[in-house]
């Protein structure tokens, strides 16, 4: 076995979006590696039988970004979005099994995503007007009181839906929506009726944006208003009870603007998980009209199927760590899976029943440390978890050891007892340099349902700042960790916490600021999320406002493009720190997440190098 280097971590092709063929004989996905090796993103499409007979092969091979695969009514078509005639543009393309790509769209504008009509000859894409262009200057006019609405110029253009004739490849518009966006399209199974869901501008900035749900007919364009959905409403999924067919999507659990999230009826946006201790993450449709869904389940993750007689969803099988990009058809299931010392990869098989993996996850040649789970209670009593990652071939008798805390982000986010090798969550990475990596899943995070995750609403930085050291406090009494030798380290709403820990306690001896939010009423006025942000925290739940108190040495980085927690908090905490010890980089051309490979081996090896230097 050999070392683990940051190469590879980055390069390593990770799967998305498996789609399990109607007839359930095939599976096809994307493929890419964690880093973008070049100006433009590269992926590639693998298809593979279903029963993993035989190992995945390349499809439609070319080293450009083809992506979103998806089936026509009788398997004999995959279609998929393709840069492959622009690079950077992706237009829509189908091929038979054995046939070559035939590009079905020149659109000049590019194509963003795209529907098939089961029993119609037809598609319908989602893109800008091909004239459209942004408005220069750019307006927003608000007149409290007047009839119409308030009008905002973005930068970013409306999506709308045009309806595609593949045979002829006339395009036409399907239906008008005004100025509002056009943010998710899902076809009913029988292709009578579309779902729709809109946006009131195109941009999350400033965080205000009203949302709404339609019904479309794709003959007529016609158009029936749902009202208004819940908050964060996404993956639009269709299903069938005895009245007919019903129309599912995942929101933010009502009333507040933090905490779970749920699964809601369309109909009259009644609630089908209220109660439940777990978290939904995914909908599907099986394939025979019922409703398939993932739930994260503290550190692991299980299937259910809606009971419509029950009201409730049923537990089909539950997996140990992560399953993702859930898919169905021909009575199987398409999952992206990954445990502890298993990567992402495809596994497929029947609905309820076993799954298997298809072909062999590519994964570096090294040992891995051992993963531990976690289960600890807070100050108050409160149920927790998370995991521990000790140095390969290590044992927690060889310790006490230097203990990186890594804390998610989100925080409606979760550590899930999954592979640990990524560019950022790389707790693999920081244990073959011989750092004990301490994985928490403080209250405020996803997998123990609305409650636990409502319960940071203007409080971040409190209870689940305790959580953190209660945790680490077990790890130093079992003699896991070295209480001279602690560092954390965090991204986004995690990189908050890293601030905010060593603005309160001297104990951490190394901290990383990854994108990290500093000042949370200046992030509510200028990131996507605004009225998120500001129902977080305040002025005294920031960072800048202890900024003082910090003698740890930080490094804080940030991409220069970042919209979501804009480079200006990053700048805030660097002047904030003045001649105390701190490092900043900036990521030109990188937003909220890294994605140049370049970038992600710069920072793999930077900050295992901070630590090394700092916790020897």
């Amino acid at each position: 076995m050999g070392e683990l280097t940051a190469e590879a971590v980055v390069d390593r092709l990770v799967p998305r979006t498996p789609r399990v063929s109607p007839d359930g004989r095939w599976v096809v996905f994307a493929s890419s590696p964690v880093g973008r090796p070049g100006e433009h993103p590269v992926s590639g499409l693998w298809l593979a039988p279903a029963d993993g007979s035989e190992p995945p092969r390349e499809f439609a091979a070319a080293a450009v970004e083809d992506r979103e695969p998806r089936w026509s009514a009788d398997s004999a078509w995959v279609y998929f979005l393709s840069d492959r005639a622009n690079r950077g543009t992706a237009q829509l393309y189908r091929a038979g099994l054995e046939s070559e790509p035939e590009q079905l769209t020149d659109w000049r504008t590019g194509v963003g995503d795209y529907v098939l009509l089961p029993g119609r000859s037809a598609v319908v894409f989602v893109a800008p007007a091909e004239g459209d262009t942004a408005a220069d200057p750019r307006v927003r006019v608000v007149r409290p009181g007047a009839a119409e609405a308030p009008t905002w110029d973005t930068l970013a253009r409306p999506d709308r839906l045009w309806l595609l004739d593949p045979s002829t490849r006339t395009v036409r518009p399907l239906v008008d929506f005004g100025p509002r966006h056009v943010v998710e399209a899902a076809a009913r199974p029988d292709g009578q009726t579309l779902a729709v869901l809109t946006w009131s501008v195109a941009d999350r900035e400033p965080g205000r944006f009203d949302l709404g749900l339609h019904l479309v007919d794709p003959a007529t364009g016609a158009r029936q208003d749902l009202g208004v959905p819940a908050l964060e409403a996404e993956s639009l999924t269709w299903w069938r009870d005895e009245t007919g067919w019903q129309l599912a999507y995942r929101g933010l659990t009502p009333a507040g603007l933090i905490g779970g999230n749920a699964i809601f009826a369309a109909g009259d946006h009644r609630n089908l998980t209220a109660g439940l201790s777990v978290c939904p993450v995914e909908l599907a449709e099986s394939g025979d009209g019922s409703l398939l869904a993932l739930f994260a389940e503290s550190l692991d993750t299980s299937i259910r199927r809606f009971d419509p007689a029950a009201g409730a969803f049923a537990e089909l099988g539950r997996a140990t760590g992560s399953l993702q990009e859930l898919s169905a058809g021909g009575g199987r299931i398409a999952v992206v899976a990954s445990t502890a010392t298993e990567p992402e990869a495809v596994h497929c098989g029947p609905i309820g029943g076993s799954r298997t993996r298809l072909g062999e996850p590519p994964q570096p040649d090294i040992p891995w440390g051992t993963q531990e789970r976690l289960s600890y209670r807070a100050g108050d009593g409160l149920e927790l978890d998370g995991l521990l990652v000790l140095p390969p071939g290590r044992t927690r008798a060889d310790g006490p050891f230097p203990l990186v805390t890594q804390v998610h982000g989100g925080p409606y986010d979760r550590f899930a007892d999954r592979s640990q090798l990524g560019w950022f969550r790389h707790g693999q990475w920081l244990a073959a340099a011989g750092f004990a990596v301490f994985l928490p899943n403080p209250r405020g995070g996803l997998g123990h349902g609305h409650a636990f995750a409502a319960s940071v609403a203007g409080d971040v930085g409190g209870a689940e700042f305790t959580d953190l050291l209660t945790g680490i406090d077990l790890l130093v009494a079992a003699g896991v960790a070295d209480e001279d030798r602690l560092g954390i380290a965090g991204g986004s709403h995690g990189g908050f916490m890293a601030a905010w820990a060593v603005a309160h306690t001297d104990r951490f001896k190394a901290a990383v600021v990854n994108a990290g939010v500093i000042d949370w009423p200046l992030l509510a006025a200028t990131g996507e999320h605004g009225r998120y942000d500001g129902a977080l925290g305040g002025r005294e739940n920031s960072p800048i406002t202890h900024a003082h108190r910090i003698r740890t040495p930080v490094l804080i980085v940030h991409g220069e493009d970042d919209t979501n927690v804009p480079l200006s908090q990053a700048e805030l905490l660097h002047h904030a720190l003045a001649d105390r010890p701190h490092e900043f980089v900036v990521y030109p051309r990188e937003g909220h997440s890294l994605r140049e490979r370049g970038h992600q081996l710069d920072y793999l090896r930077r900050t295992r190098a901070w630590f090394s230097d700092l916790l020897a």
